[in-house]
């Protein structure tokens, strides 16, 4: 004899369905926690550094979401400001007037090669 002790069903009690509960998912819980978690993290970094920005957020395609910086002078969001070397104000590259080498030197570069490769050609 088995010592384990079936249910009786009855057509009035069948059992609860899964549908019929709350669910309850950790995973809900895990993906609030990190974002809080990550948001938390960064401002303290900031602080540290003795840097009061604001963060701003947006959804991704997948429902999470990603953290911008929001610039001080402009209010753009952003991924990345800087802190400018001369007047210590920290910005957008936009608002500190700032460039990439590569961008300012472009024409310069490639004017260079260009004359390079003609004059080699000429003999």
């Amino acid at each position: 004899m088995s010592n384990n002790k079936m249910k009786s069903l009855n057509p009035n009690n069948l059992g609860l369905l899964v549908e019929e509960c709350q669910k309850i998912k950790i995973s809900d819980f895990l993906g609030k926690c990190r974002d809080e978690l990550k948001e938390a993290i960064i401002k303290s970094e900031l602080e540290i550094l003795g840097l009061k920005i604001e963060l701003t957020t947006s959804k991704t395609c997948y429902n999470g979401i990603r953290f911008w910086f929001k610039c001080p002078l402009c209010g753009r969001r952003v991924g990345v400001l800087f802190k400018h070397p001369l007047t210590n104000a920290v910005g957008c590259r936009h608002c500190l007037k700032l460039d990439y080498r590569k961008r300012r030197y472009k024409g310069m570069i490639e004017g260079g090669e260009l004359l390079q490769n003609t004059g080699s050609d000429m003999i």
